[in-house]
């Protein structure tokens, strides 16, 4: 994956105006994340997402291309083979079908950076704030790790028992009509930090994330990178995808089965 991801990086053409940098800051969300319709026509696509700074005031780059990006989504398990090929693995497949999975979708992936020296903090969220079905509980993330991750490098750290306690915040696309883009209902809770149990895990580990619970991880202010593919899968039995979502499947790419 990380052999496939250089090569895509490689060939990277990124128009200026669609140079937006990710965070996860609810007050630079509510800008669309820099351009709205890159960000909400990119589940379908391969698109790139980057780090704060690394652009000078005309677009260019200021570090290395391959050292500028936060992520690159949402479409990797759809479009490029190793990925589709991990994805829809027997194995993957078998954890699934150990989590009592019946029917289950894939949603969205993501290829993530964590770039050494400045890989972005990701605040306190759930998932199902930003993939929200019907009834609750039915999304989960594969996160695999492809580098070491670490307390140091921005491992991903959980507040255990917080997947029984609902949502309180949706990110939900603005009503038709108005100016393309996304905002919040309801508001984030404040979480203290001594909350937080850090999950490291070693390269080739694979986490499973429940829809609901809480985490986050921290800047990476080490001198090592901390890879990772993640990719959301919804059991589609007895539920629905909200309408609401920043995504939505389309006729070119229906959200795929998981079992193939």
């Amino acid at each position: 994956m990380m052999d496939a991801m250089k090569d895509i990086v490689a060939q990277m053409d990124v128009p200026l105006h669609c140079r937006t940098e990710f965070t996860t800051q609810e007050e630079e969300q509510l800008q669309a994340q820099g351009s709205a319709d890159y960000f909400l026509t990119s589940g379908d696509k391969i698109r790139f997402f980057f780090e704060k700074g690394v652009f000078d005031k005309n677009g260019g780059f200021l570090v290395p291309k391959e050292r500028s990006l936060n992520k690159v989504g949402h479409a990797l398990h759809a479009y490029e083979p190793v990925f589709k090929q991990v994805t829809h693995s027997q194995n993957i497949q078998t954890v699934a079908r150990s989590l009592g999975m019946a029917e289950p979708v894939v949603v969205q992936s993501m290829y993530i950076f964590k770039q050494p020296g400045f890989g972005g903090e990701v605040t306190p969220h759930q998932d199902a704030t930003f993939l929200h079905t019907e009834q609750l509980g039915r999304v989960t993330g594969f996160w695999i790790a492809l580098e070491d991750a670490t307390e140091d490098n921005g491992c991903l750290w959980f507040i255990p028992g917080s997947h029984t306690s609902g949502i309180t915040r949706r990110m939900v696309r603005t009503p038709a009509g108005s100016q393309p883009g996304t905002t919040f209902v309801g508001s984030e809770q404040r979480y203290e930090d001594g909350l937080f149990v850090a999950a490291p895990v070693r390269r080739g580990g694979l986490v499973l994330i429940h829809g609901e619970v809480v985490h986050k991880s921290e800047l990476n202010t080490s001198d090592r990178s901390r890879h990772s593919y993640s990719f959301h899968v919804m059991d589609a039995q007895d539920t629905k995808w909200s309408t609401e979502n920043w995504l939505q499947p389309t006729p070119e790419l229906p959200f795929p089965a998981l079992y193939v």
